[in-house]
């Protein structure tokens, strides 16, 4: 008869002290010694140890087990302050369910070995705590939105037409005609707020930047909402109250890992609204009294933005940006048409996180954006329709959900912060 099958975090949570059960889980470590085989077995949960005594019947499936065998033990549970996390498993039946060949993930391997081994170290206790806390913050942001009246909706990802620049659309053949990987739901959430009028989506995206820095993928996930009848500071207010509801949720309910993962917590602390915000025109300045030689209307790179925010050390806003190196969509100052009305979310080390602002509601300035960018008015005619049938002032924005993470967990890299990055030359496993 099968005894109770338990969680191991629940047997180190003291729950089942001297009492029977059976875990099921991967070897994790093993070590012998003349009269004892420990084992470290882990599961989604965490990690215990378990201990093989010389006449226990189990002794030979002890010693033929290897790392990263799947088993199932049965035992009584004792409370030991050597063992790691206080108890241990005093083991009375052992069973094999799985048996591996020798693992290749051994100490020292170097961090590129590791990604070519991407479906195997996803086994590791580092990258199983990253992706809890992945799924509680996508858990955070979802409660958010909903807390904030708006509906999640379901965008497509092929697209017919560019929402950002061109240059970094990934082609593809449908049937016998050109389509894109979409690059950001904008467009298409924007047709959904004449019917909800606050809408969101959480969905990959997909740039064909050749750039290799720390915050770069080709795939990434992007939380994008849109919503009728705001302005720039409803945007902003919005975003600040977002990222400081995630980070002090982060903070409360996934301490566990924040822990084993050394996270320095008190930045995410110390998120609260408002943020600090500046304008492009007076980022400028900054940069080039720290020794940057930026010319007004140029756009920031990646060493910019890191260099801006150890000015401030937390969230920050940039707005007000020239109208050349924003997209066709972001609407102008009335009083100065050649700014924008679109903002930027930089942190430290990472720089921006998140892009947005007002869209441009007037029909005929969209007409002469897009003529004066060379788009075909025709790719785009549904999306200007939007402005013949009721036009409204709406703003939106997008995060990247790995940026975020990689600030939040002071990862080295954001490949860590995805389980399976594609990068220009990462495609595999």
């Amino acid at each position: 008869m099968l005894m109770l099958v338990v969680a191991i975090q629940d047997v180190l949570d003291g729950k089942y002290e001297e009492k029977s059960l059976t875990i099921r889980g991967w070897i994790y470590r093993k070590r012998e010694s003349k009269q004892t085989i420990f084992l470290l077995v882990r599961d989604a949960s965490g990690v215990v140890q378990c201990t093989v005594k010389r006449d226990n019947p189990s002794w030979t499936q002890a010693k033929k087990v290897t790392i990263e065998s799947s088993v199932m033990l049965e035992g009584t549970v004792k409370h030991d302050e050597r063992a790691p996390g206080g108890y241990e498993i005093a083991v009375e039946n052992l069973s094999i369910i799985g048996l591996a060949e020798v693992f290749p993930i051994t100490e020292y391997k170097s961090e590129e070995f590791l990604r070519n081994v991407r479906h195997l170290w996803l086994r590791s206790r580092r990258m199983n705590l990253i992706m809890k806390v992945r799924s509680e913050v996508l858990r955070f942001i979802h409660d958010f939105f909903k807390k904030e009246g708006f509906v999640e909706v379901s965008p497509p990802m092929f697209i017919s037409s560019a929402c950002e620049g061109g240059s970094t659309l990934f082609g593809l053949k449908y049937f016998d005609k050109q389509l894109y990987l979409t690059q950001s739901a904008q467009l298409h959430l924007e047709a959904l707020i004449y019917s909800l009028e606050k809408v969101y989506c959480v969905a990959p995206s997909f740039r064909a930047e050749k750039s290799r820095t720390i915050r770069h993928l080709t795939e990434y996930w992007h939380v994008e909402p849109e919503w009728a009848f705001a302005d720039m500071d409803d945007l902003m207010r919005f975003e600040e109250n977002l990222l400081s509801y995630i980070c002090h949720k982060t903070v409360k309910n996934c301490k566990k890992e924040m822990e084993s993962l050394t996270v320095d917590i008190s930045k995410l602390v110390a998120v609260e609204a408002p943020f600090p915000r500046i304008t492009y025109t007076e980022a400028t300045e900054r940069l080039n009294s720290k020794g940057f030689k930026i010319k007004w209307g140029e756009d920031f790179g990646y060493d910019e933005e890191k260099a801006l925010a150890e000015d401030f050390g937390k969230p920050f806003f940039v707005y007000a940006y020239p109208r050349q190196i924003k997209a066709f969509y972001c609407k102008t100052y009335r009083d100065n048409p050649d700014l924008v009305m679109s903002t930027d979310m930089l942190v430290p080390r990472i720089g921006e996180i998140s892009t947005g602002g007002a869209r441009e509601d007037d029909k005929e300035e969209l007409l002469r954006r897009l003529k004066k960018l060379g788009l075909r008015e025709e790719d785009y005619d549904w999306y200007i329709d939007l402005r013949r049938y009721g036009t409204v002032p709406h703003v939106g924005f997008g995060l990247g959900l790995e940026r975020l993470l990689t600030w939040m967990l002071d990862l080295e890299n954001i490949i860590d912060a995805i389980p399976f990055p594609r990068t220009i030359r990462r495609f595999y496993p």
